[in-house]
């Protein structure tokens, strides 16, 4: 095919692209068909502070947009494309699907209007007239139009324009050419309205939604940073003008009063053409043009909602296909026919609700998105148009009550929906190309939170495990991860490094790839870990480094955790690293833990305590984490120890039970008696057979090489299932279970 025979996509600047279709979308059907009902029922005062209430949330909204606008280019889908490159995919695709059934529902309840407006023309010999058979053709035909050109659907707006301000200004002169009254300043809900103030708001309100019909062609605009701030803020404020000076002129002509206001009859000509000079032929076709420019504002947004749902691979991939004018054809047809359906449901205003409904959760996901791009202050954060995040704040919490104001089962029906589509987005792991506001977010959060725990005090009563684990050995690294995480019980912060001797620049050791591993294994793993790779040039001075470096403000590690060795040399070097580590106040902890049985064979703790070095603390704790684990929650916490002397065997159990008071835990007391000077380590053994893992603490030698020391440890941690040392060296040794 050649290139002359390609047509390349139209794109629109300011006032085609944006103020036009956003103007007309809001001098629309609810201005000609629903201004007199709305008088009718509230009166000039009430109406006016509506009017004002619904202006003040889309402007804000309208400003917040702008706002996020002026930072990116917006692509194809409008709000949906700002929110979910704010916020993130599966809140976009959350927010999304509902701006898209807003679209959608809003071509059925412009297709009713225009229904309504032609059926005083239909011959009374014919019948009542069938509204919702009009409004399902009115519907075919401007999807025909909209799937063949947006161009064409565009440029017939020029015209309609035209026509909508000798509308406008025929109602003037009508009014002026007649007899004046003072307007009706009060309530009248018995006429018509009998659902009260908030019925009719909810009715009034889609006549200001309009303008984010200029956002939704985002993807078809020249320079949307420039044209959607302009178009939008423009199209808002010449919209409120001109509803300022109907809504004025309709409560004082004599032409009418409240009472004929108030009637709906859609076999009735409007009200406006009792009033307006020359009636019904300058009218109507100012009424039909802003009816169906409207309509066609929502047949050409939808569709664009549903082809970038479809670009993010949310929506099927056949949504997103385009025709050679750059239309999305398939995603337009598929709008139609959702707005089909929705004939079903009944009339205008019962469409006028719903529509109502799911535009206020997206204003107030834009205005979120607003607030939160600010407060986090991303540095690519950078709008032209500045706007204070709390009058973002308070455009999203004005849309959020308003919402729930007018209809609490609607506004619990639409959040439940978003809810339900974001969780669905988030089972599919859905992830996205560019980066969003959650990280700058979740960073100001723990930045926070950083600064308040630095200024407080560490006690006892709030110590948990920032356990830094060390191990060369990758087989055996996620076993220790897990048990970390097992004691962690998510309160503390686990960090895994592996370390290397070698140089920085040894391209034999790629740190990006190791670490990259770590995170996949942690990730298939489900463990909450932060992984680390470290090249140091030598082993022992190299973990003291890092120990000392971990970590910042009050969330340092305050635990090191290695894996038990093989020979006395190693296990020599080890105590070494515990004494220099103790002098730094870090706990430390070994652990032998050479096979991870099925959970169901978890059933029993051993706890063996000294009363020396004030470990037993640090050991119960510990325990007590391990306990609270699914795993391990039926493993019973058993607190033993050995007396020598018959008589110290009671004084010895009241002691273990005033601990065990103290501490608040379910824990067993067991003191054995070793008065046939039995071998300690082979009595332990023998005692903790059945334990699946058993807690001793560590006590260091005098000397600084004690070999046999070594060599006795060794014997005394092997022999049983599992082995946790515990070496509790911070400043509330002694304290944690009081």
């Amino acid at each position: 095919m050649s290139e002359q025979n390609v047509s390349k996509p139209v794109k629109f600047g300011t006032f085609l692209g944006v103020f036009t279709p956003s103007v007309l979308t809001i001098l629309g059907v609810m201005m000609y068909l629903r201004f007199g009902w709305v008088l009718g029922n509230l009166g000039l005062p009430l109406t006016l502070l509506t009017l004002i209430l619904a202006s003040s949330i889309t402007f804000i909204t309208g400003l917040s947009a702008s706002a996020i606008s002026t930072n990116m280019k917006v692509g194809i889908g409008g709000e949906y494309y700002m929110i979910s490159r704010s916020l993130g995919i599966q809140l976009g695709g959350a927010i999304g699907i509902p701006l898209f059934l807003c679209r959608t529902f809003s071509l059925t309840l412009y297709a009713f209007g225009l229904a309504e407006s032609i059926a005083p023309f239909w011959p009374a010999e014919w019948g009542i007239p069938p509204v919702q058979i009009m409004a399902a053709l009115i519907i075919l035909f401007a999807t025909a139009i909209a799937g063949k050109s947006a161009n064409l659907s565009l440029k017939m707006q020029i015209p309609i324009m035209a026509a909508v301000g000798i509308s406008v200004i025929a109602l003037f002169s009508g009014v002026l050419t007649g007899g004046f009254h003072a307007p009706e300043m009060t309530p009248n809900y018995h006429r018509s309205a009998p659902e009260g103030f908030w019925f009719v708001f909810a009715v009034f309100f889609p006549a200001v939604t309009g303008f984010s019909a200029g956002i939704g062609m985002s993807g078809d605009l020249k320079d949307s940073k420039k044209s959607i701030p302009k178009g939008t803020i423009l199209a808002i404020l010449t919209g409120t003008l001109v509803y300022i000076l109907v809504l004025t002129a309709l409560s004082v002509t004599s032409k009418v009063n409240g009472a004929t206001l108030a009637e709906i009859d859609p076999s009735a000509p409007p009200i406006w053409s009792k009033v307006a000079f020359l009636g019904m032929v300058l009218v109507y076709p100012g009424l039909w043009g802003a009816i169906l420019s409207s309509a066609f504002g929502s047949i050409l947004g939808g569709p664009r909602v549903l082809q970038a749902l479809s670009l993010d691979k949310i929506a099927p991939k056949a949504l997103g296909r385009t025709s050679k004018t750059g239309q999305p054809t398939i995603a337009t047809w598929v709008t139609g026919g959702i707005a089909l359906m929705a004939v079903g449901l009944g009339d205008l205003n019962a469409v006028g609700r719903w529509v109502t409904i799911f535009f206020l959760t997206l204003y107030v996901a834009i205005n979120l998105s607003a607030v939160i791009e600010k407060l986090v202050g991303d540095v690519s954060y950078r709008p032209t148009i500045k706007v204070h995040w709390l009058i973002s704040l308070f455009g999203c919490i004005g849309a959020g009550v308003v919402m729930f104001l007018i209809s609490p089962v609607a506004c619990v029906v639409a959040i439940s929906l978003e809810l339900m589509i974001y969780w669905y987005l988030k089972r599919k792991a859905l992830k996205s190309s560019w980066g969003d506001v959650r990280a700058g977010l979740w960073g100001s959060i723990a930045r926070f939170a950083l600064i308040k725990l630095k200024a407080e005090q560490t006690f006892a009563r709030s110590w948990r495990p920032n356990i830094l684990l060390f191990s060369s050995n990758p087989t055996r690294l996620m076993k220790l991860t897990q048990l970390a995480n097992w004691f962690n019980q998510n309160k503390g912060i686990v960090t895994v490094c592996r370390t290397f001797v070698g140089d920085i620049g040894d391209e034999k050791i790629n740190i990006v790839k190791v670490r990259q591993e770590m995170e996949h294994e942690l990730a298939i793993q489900k463990i909450p870990a932060f992984p680390e790779v470290h090249i140091v040039p030598d082993f022992e001075a190299g973990i003291m480094g890092i120990i000392q470096a971990n970590g910042f403000a009050g969330m340092h590690s305050n635990t090191v955790m290695f894996g038990w060795t093989n020979g006395i040399d190693r296990i020599q070097r080890l105590l070494r690293n515990v004494r220099i580590i103790s002098k730094m106040k870090r706990n430390s902890i070994f652990a032998y833990f050479p096979e991870i049985e099925t959970p169901s064979t978890f059933k029993c703790i051993d706890v063996w305590w000294r009363g020396m070095q004030k470990n037993g603390d640090m050991m119960l704790v510990l325990a007590h984490l391990l306990n609270l684990n699914t795993e391990w929650r039926q493993a019973k916490i058993r607190l033993r120890t050995i007396v020598s002397v018959e008589k110290e065997q009671k004084p010895m159990f009241e002691k273990l039970k005033t601990l065990i008071a103290d501490s608040r835990m379910p824990v067993e007391t067991d003191v054995i008696l070793n008065n046939n000077s039995a071998d300690t380590t082979e009595l332990m053994h023998q005692s903790s057979k059945d334990a699946d893992i058993v807690f001793l603490g560590l006590a260091l030698p005098v000397l600084k090489n004690d070999s046999d020391f070594s060599a006795r440890l060794d014997k005394l941690v092997v022999g049983f299932n599992a082995t946790i040392l515990v070496r509790n060296a911070e400043s509330t040794q002694g304290e944690l279970i009081e």
